[in-house]
């Protein structure tokens, strides 16, 4: 994972729960771009990244109820990890969901 492989959990935490959304939305964004048949390894390695950033936001989040919320949508992203073939409508739902996080992200969805 070397795109994200310096990003420390300081460093992480100065950016805005509203920017860090924006972030795992932009590898979900990635992620949900390929979707074939020789896209398994690429899409595999975005849907780690999407774990990474999550994971990140979740152990330096001062919200609890931030953290709780995250720790299940982080389920619905490992879930896509693990298929063995992209599936569209699922990936497209949980990028709706994380979006929906943030009244800043959810804008993204009207764009």
């Amino acid at each position: 994972m070397a795109q994200h492989a310096a990003l420390t959990a300081e460093r992480w935490s100065t950016f805005s729960f509203d920017q860090q959304i924006l972030m795992i939305a932009n590898e979900m964004h990635r992620a949900g771009k390929l979707t074939g048949a020789d896209d398994g390894e690429r899409r595999a390695n975005a849907y780690e990244r999407v774990l990474q950033l999550t994971d990140l936001t979740i152990r330096t989040s001062p919200r609890r109820a931030a953290r709780r919320e995250l720790l299940r949508w982080r389920d619905l992203a490992a879930a896509l990890y693990v298929q063995p073939v992209g599936n569209r409508a699922e990936h497209e739902a949980a990028w709706r969901c994380l979006l929906r996080f943030t009244p800043e992200a959810s804008r993204q969805l009207t764009a």
